[in-house]
């Protein structure tokens, strides 16, 4: 069994990424895994001041959300970064907490395999390469991860468009296999 945190960045209520994030919950939780989810949506969540401070004392310094959330990335095994993609990466709600997890660079984590989930209105093959090039941005920093895979739905705009999308099997099995 392996602890997975999925960290969802709309901030859309039913949105096609949070059915992304289910999907690929579900098919962790079958394979006997703990998942654990957590909404950036009602968070408060600063952007980074970049003083540094976390690299001695392994927290950081702005006392909001982000310092709640970084400690489940940090003991997870398994993260899954979900996000809309907007202008071709990210969203700003996710590119926030990355930087705000920058106390964990220094720290004993756990998160082994980093995911991608992503979902956008344009369909094209190469409207996700900007949001994983973030990821795997991101993922570099942290020597003992890897970025171990994205699952994207595009041609998906409006909440629930995504429904009967074969990219929501790709995400369970994406899930079952952790």
């Amino acid at each position: 069994m392996k602890k997975v945190c999925i960290v969802t960045a709309s901030l859309r209520a039913n949105s096609n990424s949070d059915a992304l994030a289910q999907a690929f919950a579900a098919g962790a939780e079958e394979a006997g895994n703990a998942v654990e989810a957590v909404s950036l949506k009602g968070k408060k969540i600063a952007y980074c001041r970049g003083c540094m401070a976390c690299q001695k004392t392994l927290t950081c310094a702005i006392r909001d959300d982000a310092n709640e959330i970084a400690e489940k990335v940090k003991g997870a095994e398994v993260v899954v970064f979900v996000t809309p993609v907007y202008y071709y990466s990210i969203s700003g709600q996710l590119k926030a907490l990355f930087d705000r997890c920058n106390p964990l660079y220094n720290a004993d984590y756990k998160f082994r395999d980093v995911y991608l989930l992503a979902t956008a209105a344009d369909d094209a093959e190469g409207a996700v390469e900007g949001a994983e090039k973030a990821v795997q941005g991101w993922v570099d920093c942290f020597e003992r991860a890897r970025f171990a895979g994205t699952v994207f739905c595009g041609g998906v705009d409006a909440p629930g468009e995504i429904a009967g999308n074969a990219a929501l099997k790709q995400a369970y099995e994406a899930g079952k296999t952790v």
